[in-house]
């Protein structure tokens, strides 16, 4: 398992609800979190380690040693977005790029732990960005994608090169076909939603 990267097609795919958790998924969330703390992140969404489930961890301190922080969404809903927060934000996915994003300045979120428990939390600060932008995630929406025209031509040039990158991983067999990144997404969704 790895991040993977814009502009990889899985990252506009909306991903579907899950509907079990088994021992498996428990492995691979675990990987997740450890993922996120070797690039030094605070959020991580299924579809950024290629798969297209509803799901995405947090720590806001991005402290591994701080299993209390650990945060783990399971079909998440958000509702009663209120006021407006403008922040920086970056993505794992985008390597290096960064730029003030619009959000809401408090949520609710709704899903479920991965022990099955049902999560009601209304939250601001860092946590409702980090999760507002998880959650993003799940509908294939990126940070770049909410940026104003000024931000956006600010990281133009950096989203040139990943999608050089990009192809040439492509052209090398080092990344399938829409196709084939399409058949595999569809075989993990019957197994798991």
């Amino acid at each position: 398992m790895h991040i993977i990267q814009y502009p990889h097609p899985t990252l506009r795919h909306k991903s579907k609800p899950l509907r079990r958790v088994d021992a498996e998924l428990q492995k691979i969330v675990r990987e997740m979190f450890d993922l996120m703390y070797e690039a030094k992140g605070i959020g991580l969404a299924a579809n950024q380690v290629d798969l297209p489930w509803r799901l995405f961890v947090v720590n806001a301190k991005s402290d591994e040693g701080d299993a209390d922080r650990e945060l783990v969404f399971i079909n998440p809903v958000l509702s009663r977005g209120k006021g407006s927060d403008e922040d920086e934000e970056g993505c794992l996915s985008l390597p290096k790029m960064y730029g003030d994003v619009r959000r809401s300045a408090q949520i609710v979120i709704e899903a479920f732990s991965l022990s099955g428990e049902k999560i009601h939390l209304e939250l601001d600060g860092m946590l409702g960005r980090i999760v507002q932008h998880e959650y993003d995630h799940l509908d294939g929406v990126l940070f770049i994608d909410r940026l104003g025209p000024t931000a956006e031509l600010a990281v133009r040039e950096d989203l040139d090169d990943l999608e050089r990158r990009f192809r040439t991983q492509r052209e090398l067999g080092e990344i399938g076909s829409d196709k084939q990144i399409a058949a595999r997404l569809a075989e993990l969704e019957a197994e798991y939603c």
